[in-house]
Formats: C-alpha cells, sequence, structure tokens
C-alpha cells in the first residue's frame, strides 16, 4: 500500500529533513508552506496523514485542523510543533489530532508515531519485503525465499521495527522502549539475543550489522 503524506511547514529546513524521513520510511510525500493552501489540498482526500506545523502563514494548525473537520474531512493529522506547553497538546488533541510531536523530533520517533496512527486507522500496509523475506502483517507471518520462518513474538516486533526503520542506526534502548515498552540498560543483553537470533534465522549476516557501543542498522 502507498502512504500519501502531506507536509505543512514553511521552513524549507525542517521540511527537507521530513521529505528526507519519510523517504526512509518508503512513503510518499508533497509539501505545502501556506496554511490557507493547505486545508484545499487536505479535503481534496489525496492523503493517507498529514504532518501539520502549528505557526504557518495564512492561517496556523488549530485553524486548518478546525475547518477540515468541519468540512467532514477525517484524514488523520500528526502536528509538528516547537510549542511543548501542555495547553497547546490539550488544544491539538481535543481539536482531533491523532497526535503531537514536538521538535526537535528523532526519525525513529517520528516514523514509529506516524505507524501507530496509521495502524489505528487501517491504513498501514498489509506487506513489508526485503531481498527474498516477506512480512505479513495481517496474518504475522515471515517467510525467506517462500518458505516460512518461526520466530517468537518479540523476534518478529524487533523484524518488523527494522525492515520499517531500514539504513536506519537503532540503539538498543530504542528498541527496548518500542518493543519491550520501558527503558532498562540492565534488560540490553535481552535485545542482543533477540536481534541475534533474528539475524541468524533470516540469514541477515552482513546486512543486520552491529555498530558497537550503539546499537544495530538493518541495511538495504
Amino acid at each position: 500500500m502507498d502512504i500519501r503524506v502531506l507536509i505543512v511547514e514553511d521552513d524549507a529546513n525542517i521540511t527537507k529533513v521530513l521529505g528526507a524521513t519519510l523517504a526512509i520510511g518508503g512513503y510518499q510525500y508533497e509539501c505545502c508552506d501556506d496554511g490557507a493552501e493547505a486545508v484545499g489540498r487536505i479535503v481534496s482526500g489525496r492523503y493517507d496523514i498529514v504532518l501539520l506545523d502549528v505557526m504557518l502563514p495564512g492561517k496556523d494548525g488549530f485553524q486548518i485542523l478546525d475547518e477540515i473537520r468541519e468540512a467532514g474531512d477525517r484524514t488523520p493529522v500528526i502536528f509538528l510543533t516547537a510549542l511543548g506547553e501542555v495547553a497547546d497538546k490539550v488544544k491539538g488533541l481535543r481539536g482531533g489530532a491523532e497526535d503531537y510531536v514536538v521538535k526537535p523530533f528523532e526519525t525513529v520517533e517520528l516514523l514509529a508515531r506516524m505507524e501507530v496512527v496509521l495502524r489505528r486507522v487501517g491504513k498501514t500496509e498489509r506487506e513489508l519485503r526485503y531481498d527474498d523475506i516477506t512480512v505479513n502483517t495481517e496474518q504475522h507471518t515471515v517467510t525467506k525465499g517462500g518458505e516460512p520462518v518461526t520466530l517468537t513474538p518479540k523476534e518478529y516486533a524487533v523484524l518488523l521495527f527494522f525492515m520499517r526503520n531500514l539504513n536506519i542506526a537503532i540503539t538498543r534502548e530504542q528498541l527496548l522502549a518500542n518493543i519491550w515498552g520501558y527503558n532498562f540498560a540492565g534488560e540490553s543483553r535481552s535485545v542482543d539475543i533477540h536481534v541475534q537470533q533474528v539475524r541468524r534465522k533470516l540469514g541477515l549476516k552482513g546486512k543486520l550489522i552491529t555498530i558497537p557501543k550503539l546499537g544495530y542498522r538493518l541495511e538495504q
């Protein structure tokens, strides 16, 4: 499934970073730097998700969200903004935003949050492919060269996380937080064991590489 993203951001440097992040995640994207123009583009129905800045010329992000919801458009919106005040977050979420990410953000965090939102609204891809490995996210099955591979639930989650974050250096802490749900340095050995099992079972030696003193990266 091709996921189409609209970036609504008036800072060219941030737009460039967002574009690079989305390209890593395999998303198609378009950009818009004007609030008034953004409303019409969103309600056109061409996009699966919108990354929306708050401070924009023409109309701010809160106004844009209000207008598209009043027009009956339910495209999921993630606010990306430098405004980190609780009141701003509450305003955005009450207005109908799916999530609220404060700048600066990590590439892995943004892609993970997008994945959660897209999964919630039923727009995630059903199959992921890497070389001869195929993961069916609906059936929770993994094949390599057409042959089934048996993974534990945690091994499956580790593989999926790397496949959704190709060419990105992933720390052990990020794996703990996203897969185990907590950040505890004493459990880093569990991460290493699961990564080693995924590497062995799927023949990823030389592809799922170890980054000394940091973590791992699945290279394409």
